[in-house]
């Protein structure tokens, strides 16, 4: 870490930095202390949240059978797994950080990479953060309430201080953050374990009775798989977060890859196995019955150690809540440094080497959103833009394929991974429109407010001087009290 002895703000708002003798190189930046470990947690710890523990009865609903449903979570790994590895050559071949909005920006330019970060940052980001938030809200508390239920003001505050200690993680230290990560992920695969194990082994002992004419073909509805896919894919959304950080990878060309690979294995293997387990012990009726499937196993196989679930539950929301404001923190910085956001955002605290900026930007909406806003029907309004976006950018690969056939690619998958999977997105986004077109209407056009918002913030620079210094001074006035300067690169 630098140390400073001195630091001063000039009337401009530039910072002159006297550092230390001992300080390592002299520079202000995001260092690269991502490694395969740190990688692999990010991903897993983001894709794990509550849904695995709480409701995978979409899925079943949806596929009409136990064998059906089995077959839907195996098919939705694979079509990650696609998804993934074309992350994985855009990762190596466009080494920047910024996940989704970096690919669009290479691929079709700064107009459409602004619409998705302009949907993100007013709208789908903040939503998210609260609704997984208000999840570690209820868990938490639950075995203190017990067998009552949790006051809504008492879930809110708790929802509040969880993200308020996610943002000063955040903030204060990267390497705490991913070790914090770490160790997350491995209470989420600690709690999966507890799920799997005894599954498994009523399973060996001859418990089958669920399984019996698990693919009858009177139950299975084929007019439901896509809306069963749908909510498939989405249990295994988050694969793409160690993109939104490339640039503090560890040698990337590798790590990128091997990280992606190992997590989606994981993942898929504690998924299925954990459906298994779910359905030994708890047949088709009893799943669709419950609210929160793990509390229900539990409550059935463990007996009063079932106070325990929630805790986990609550422990894997907030693993999701850090990997995913780590992430989106990057996002923000890297399109600050495209112009497309105020500078101070990618601007680096001058001995904590953490995008302070871009970390707390989203804290205010963030909190706005969980005490006013519907936050559920924001996020019905915008679910499907994330995939319409995804497929973008994943069609953007193909066509940088043949428009920049000499960029170089450490990592290149088969052309069909990316087609199979950008077909997947679109034809998500063409049921979402035709089942909900009401919703999915309001989403579209909210994200389309972005467009004059481009015109009007990033075209139209000519600001009347008294705006300009205004602006001028807001910013410098940030940058001191957060002690942030431009990153050197």
């Amino acid at each position: 870490t630098l140390l400073y002895s001195q630091q001063q703000v000039t009337a401009d708002g530039q910072k002159n930095l006297k550092v230390e003798p001992d300080a390592p190189n002299g520079k202000v930046e995001l260092r690269k202390k991502v490694t395969l470990l740190r990688g692999i947690s990010i991903i897993i710890g983001t894709i794990i949240g509550a849904g695995i523990f709480i409701s995978p009865k979409g899925i079943l609903k949806n596929s009409g059978s136990v064998g059906m449903s089995l077959v839907v979570w195996i098919a939705c790994g694979v079509l990650s797994l696609f998804g993934a590895l074309s992350y994985a050559e855009l990762g190596t071949s466009i080494q920047k950080s910024g996940g989704h909005y970096t690919y669009i920006l290479e691929a079709f330019g700064p107009q459409m990479a602004f619409i998705r970060l302009w949907a993100d940052l007013i709208a789908i980001r903040p939503a998210g953060l609260a609704v997984i938030s208000l999840a570690f809200g209820q868990y938490i508390l639950e075995p203190i309430f017990m067998p009552c239920g949790v006051p809504e003001i008492a879930i809110k505050l708790a929802t509040s201080i969880g993200i308020t200690s996610v943002m000063y993680l955040n903030s204060m230290s990267t390497s705490w953050t991913n070790r914090i990560q770490i160790l997350l992920t491995f209470s989420k695969l600690l709690a999966i374990a507890i799920i799997i194990v005894p599954g498994l082994y009523m399973l060996f002992k001859g418990e089958t009775k669920n399984f019996e004419n698990a693919f009858e073909v009177s139950n299975i509805k084929l007019t439901g798989l896509p809306l069963a896919f749908y909510s498939g894919m989405y249990a295994y959304a988050g694969w793409f977060y160690l993109n939104f950080v490339t640039e503090e990878v560890e040698n990337p060309e590798k790590t990128v890859p091997l990280a992606i690979c190992i997590s989606m294995a994981i993942v898929t293997f504690c998924y299925v196995l954990t459906n298994v387990a779910y359905y030994t012990v708890m047949s088709a009726e009893e799943l669709l019955a419950s609210q929160a499937v793990a509390v229900t196993f539990a409550g059935k196989m463990m007996g009063n150690f079932s106070v325990a679930v929630p805790v986990f539950v609550a422990l894997s929301c907030f693993g999701s809540m850090n990997g995913c404001l780590f992430a989106f923190s990057r996002m923000f910085y890297v399109a600050s440094r495209e112009g497309h956001l105020p500078e101070v955002l990618s601007m680096i605290h001058v001995r904590r080497h953490t995008p302070l900026a871009a970390v707390l930007v989203l804290y205010p909406m963030t909190v706005f959103q969980l005490f006013v806003g519907d936050i559920y029907s924001l996020l019905n309004f915008m679910s499907f833009l994330r995939w319409l976006f995804i497929g973008v950018a994943v069609l953007g690969l193909i066509y940088m394929r043949y428009t920049r056939p000499d960029m170089p690619r450490p990592f290149k998958v088969p052309l069909f991974i990316p087609a199979i999977f950008s077909f997947t997105c679109f034809f998500m986004v063409f049921l979402s429109l035709y089942s909900d077109p009401v919703n999915t209407g309001i989403g579209f056009a909210i994200s389309l407010t972005g467009i004059p918002a481009y015109y009007i913030f990033i075209v139209f620079d000519r600001r009347p001087k008294w705006l300009q210094d205004g602006l001028d001074s807001f910013n410098r006035s940030v940058q001191i009290i957060l002690e942030v300067i431009p990153a050197e690169h």
